[in-house]
């Protein structure tokens, strides 16, 4: 079990794993043996993923639908590691533990930083359709997505659950990026992240129509769109969509389904017709 020094004078001795898996606090989820809380120790707030064993039962049933289980936070914890290491902005440790050796009942945690002061991009571009922002700014943030998702995939790494709740952008007082022309922006939620050599194509599909899908209904333009094209493949806009033409109606059509799976309707795909 590891420690931050702000953290390990609240929790020691040889309850100190038992008494962090114990934790109380605001919950944010609480299902399949693993749970997300907001807890407070010295005037400062951390958030803490409680894993407790998931049963042979849901890791074979998972296996037999071909999705890996979610075992425990040590999956997260390297997922944070590697992104540090790319220079993607995420969360911080502050704490993680493990007991145990057999795969259903094995318990873990992590502990990170509150990140304060932030707002996920789904609530701040919730408000774009009847008011849009500044063109300046819809541009930063579609280069800073792409480049991140570039950076990703270019280095064996999958998010799968890739949607815009799961950006957080640092913000004033009044919900306004804190540096407009070089926004903070954090991937969070890395439970289900994976890390390969080469990231398969058929993840990196999912990975951005998931992002695709959760933008659809922001007012974005198709000029927005191959923006981001641009910024994830770089280089020749012309040459990108004649090279990779396929792959981004595979992209597309993966989005669309999950639209229609959502919602029970097909999206208003009018500006998506260039890409």
């Amino acid at each position: 079990m590891l420690l931050r020094a702000d953290l390990e004078k609240f929790f020691s001795g040889d309850k100190a794993f038992d008494a962090i898996m114990a934790l109380e606090g605001e919950i944010y989820r609480s299902l399949g043996g693993r749970r997300t809380l907001r807890f407070e120790r010295g005037g400062k707030s951390y958030f803490a993923k409680l894993h407790f064993g998931v049963g042979w039962k849901e890791i074979i049933k998972n296996l037999f639908r071909l999705r890996l289980p979610i075992l425990g936070a040590w999956n997260e914890k390297h997922a944070i590691e590697r992104l540090h290491s790319l220079g993607v902005e995420t969360m911080s440790i502050a704490g993680y533990g493990r007991r145990g050796v057999t795969p259903s009942c094995m318990q873990s945690f992590i502990i990170t930083d509150d990140l304060q002061n932030t707002l996920s991009l789904e609530d701040f571009c919730r408000s774009w359709p009847p008011q849009p922002p500044s063109f300046r700014l819809k541009k930063t943030l579609i280069d800073k997505l792409g480049r991140i998702a570039a950076t990703l995939h270019r280095n064996g790494v999958n998010h799968r659950d890739f949607y815009i709740c799961h950006f957080l952008m640092q913000v004033d007082s009044e919900g306004r990026p804190i540096n407009p022309d070089n926004p903070h922006i954090h991937l969070i939620d890395l439970h289900r992240v994976q890390l390969r050599r080469r990231t398969p194509e058929r993840w990196v599909v999912k990975d951005l129509a998931a992002l695709l899908f959760s933008s659809l209904d922001l007012g974005l333009t198709s000029r927005d769109y191959l923006r981001f094209v641009r910024a994830y493949r770089g280089g020749s806009l012309r040459q990108v969509l004649m090279e990779d033409g396929r792959f981004w109606r595979k992209v597309v059509r993966r989005a669309v389904r999950f639209y229609q799976r959502e919602f029970g309707r097909s999206p208003d795909m009018s500006r998506l017709e260039s890409v």
